[in-house]
């Protein structure tokens, strides 16, 4: 087995060669003077199992191209198998048509990732299911709620008193297989959308009033949802609010606004490199998912079943 890292996240990677005791396989991934991107594998990987550890995260088309050119070398370099393991799955919010004339982004990218020749994905946390669909080749979604229910129980102790928030109603789902794992209560924020990160809390869903609340959602961007939630569940009668998000993209002044919040904390996984002002931010936490994509690694790599990881 090989483990091949992109520039998107290496100290992510570094941390999942650790945990399977396995070096990162030598390679350069550099920039001609264009910026077009070029790869050498400087090991042999002919007949090898090789894993490419790569998130699609800002800036999202050079990662994205670092990832099928690498995928692409490994090929033209005889790799037996070659698995696109992806922390982070960009343009995964464009999972639908929203409009006429408007593209199935997420869809474009998959047929991208499938004919630069990966064998097999491995992600986590898909903005929408249906995206492992839009794969014609075997695809691990690696879902967030047992590690994220581990870190609720070592930080909040008692859940007797929590109450698992969705963001939107499409979230209800993801919030409700973590409510169930905690065996705590639900409640949901009914949000209305007025443009492209922006968002306006019309109602919340649920009995608020006296409880420590996490909102729990996949992506967190420019923060405006979960601030404007924040607020609404605190003014209904929340004793605490606090945020669990899988993927911390945090763009902009995501971290003026977690910081200006009502919000106790923002925790986040590490799926996503964290910038200098985020980790500067001293109410945004980093949660590892490096000993779960390992694991997930070791598993496919022995022919073991991944869904065991989340009985």
């Amino acid at each position: 087995m090989k483990l091949l890292a992109g520039n998107s996240n290496r100290t992510l990677a570094t941390a999942i060669a650790e945990y399977l005791d396995i070096p990162l396989t030598k390679a350069q991934v550099r920039r001609f003077a264009d910026n077009e991107v070029f790869v050498t594998i400087d090991e042999n990987v002919r007949g090898e199992d090789v894993f490419v550890i790569q998130s699609t995260s800002y800036p999202a088309n050079d990662n994205l191209m670092e990832l099928l050119i690498c995928i692409d070398a490994l090929k033209r370099a005889s790799g037996r198998r070659i698995t696109a393991v992806m922390p982070y799955f960009g343009y995964a919010r464009q999972d639908r048509k929203t409009g006429g004339r408007t593209p199935i982004s997420a869809k474009l990218v998959a047929n991208l990732i499938t004919r630069a020749g990966a064998d097999r994905v491995l992600t986590r946390d898909l903005h929408a299911g249906q995206i492992q669909g839009f794969f014609d080749i075997p695809t691990d979604n690696l879902l967030p709620v047992p590690l994220l229910a581990q870190d609720i129980r070592a930080h909040y102790g008692k859940t007797d008193d929590l109450l698992i928030v969705s963001p939107d109603v499409g979230g209800v789902v993801r919030a409700r297989a973590l409510a169930n794992r905690l065996i705590a209560d639900l409640a949901i924020v009914d949000k209305r959308r007025s443009g492209p990160g922006k968002s306006e809390v019309m109602n919340i869903i649920g009995e608020v009033s006296g409880r420590r609340c996490i909102l729990f959602d996949d992506i967190v961007d420019s923060a405006g949802t979960l601030c404007n939630a924040a607020k609404a569940l605190s003014e209904a009668g929340a004793v605490e609010v606090s945020a669990y998000v899988t993927h911390g993209v945090l763009s902009g002044a995501a971290a003026d606004r977690v910081t200006a919040s009502v919000m106790k904390e923002l925790v986040v996984t590490d799926s996503i490199e964290l910038s200098d002002p985020v980790k500067a931010c001293e109410k945004i936490r980093a949660v590892s998912c490096a000993p779960l994509i390992g694991e997930a690694i070791r598993r496919i790599a022995n022919e073991e079943s991944v869904s065991k990881l989340f009985d």
